[in-house]
């Protein structure tokens, strides 16, 4: 397998052992559009691959924007190269939809993945759920329970958030309490007036608040997890009152060559072996029936606050605008 940072990586395992006859079902070229980790995504499609080794995977991957800005060059000179993409988030296959980029697949396989993470006219699937939650150091001066206890006096000038403008899930984080009418504007204004920082993206959330230079931080659950279980003085929590959460969809584009191959990699994605798959790389499944990695609680027990992705999508470029004021991030 070779591959690279936003470029090729062309997939040819050997055909080695018997393989089962479903795995002859598909076969030919599959290219992949994705925003997963470089690791992530080489695992990804070589675990497909055992699964349908007639299927020669070409995958590129790049963060989203990057992937969008090609995937727009190539729809623009009219040769749409990806038969599927696997992105961030929910917003970018809205945008797809809106357009009648994606093509609607009634015949995916989704498994236990619940209906709230599937696109209604089966556009795009979600594969796993990144939420955003908070943070604290382990000397913080109390451990917040629910969003609003970071209004607390004791929080003034100590929440750390990533920046909307930089971070897709903090725009969809900020858009999702936009939404919620128990928080709403109301809230993101008391939170700014208490003195919350934006600044960049999550990581270095994670940093201003393991150096003891911020006590509480809004961020993706997987960092702080991670690095606790490595001894960062840090705790993640799961507020009571629900987290925001991206979900990594797959989507198949309505130009694909290869269709049958494409819906057999979402079904792949979807399924048990999958989500057991997404689980390994130390994300939380989008199956609930599949358990979580190391750190992270029951999902059955993880609230996540409703999001209209199609309402978000008309709104969410005011939302970012009227933060931006707000905060200057």
């Amino acid at each position: 397998m070779r591959r690279r940072s936003f470029g090729l990586g062309l997939v040819s395992l050997a055909a080695a052992a018997i393989r089962p006859a479903a795995a002859q079902q598909v076969s030919g070229p599959l290219v992949l559009y994705t925003s997963q980790l470089e690791p992530d995504a080489a695992a990804t499609v070589e675990a497909f691959r055992r699964r349908h080794p007639a299927v020669q995977v070409e995958w590129i991957r790049g963060g989203t924007g990057q992937i969008m800005t090609r995937l727009r060059a190539e729809i623009a000179a009219g040769q749409p190269r990806p038969d599927l993409l696997l992105l961030a988030d929910s917003l970018t296959f809205e945008g797809l939809k809106a357009e009648g980029r994606l093509r609607a697949s009634p015949e995916v396989q989704t498994g236990g993945i619940p209906a709230e993470h599937l696109d209604p006219g089966r556009g795009y699937f979600g594969t796993k759920l990144i939420t955003t939650g908070f943070m604290h150091h382990v000397r913080a001066p109390f451990v917040p329970a629910r969003w609003t206890d970071l209004l607390d006096a004791r929080a003034r000038n100590q929440v750390a958030m990533p920046s909307p403008a930089v971070s897709g899930a903090a725009a969809i984080h900020i858009t999702t309490l936009v939404q919620n009418p128990a928080l709403g504007w109301s809230y993101v204004e008391r939170l700014v007036q208490n003195g919350v920082q934006a600044r960049g993206g999550n990581g270095p959330v994670m940093q201003a608040v393991s150096g003891a230079e911020r006590a509480f931080g809004i961020v993706i659950d997987y960092l702080p997890i991670r690095e606790a279980a490595k001894g960062a003085p840090v705790r993640f929590v799961f507020p009571e009152d629900g987290v925001s959460a991206i979900t990594e969809p797959v989507g198949i584009l309505s130009t694909a060559r290869n269709v049958p191959a494409a819906v057999a990699f979402v079904d792949f994605l979807l399924s048990r072996e999958g989500q057991v798959l997404a689980s390994g790389q130390g994300f939380l499944p989008a199956d609930p029936a599949v358990a979580p990695p190391a750190g992270f609680p029951d999902p059955r027990s993880i609230k996540v606050m409703p999001f209209d992705a199609a309402r978000a999508a008309r709104e969410q470029p005011e939302i970012l605008r009227r933060f931006a004021q707000l905060a200057g991030g």
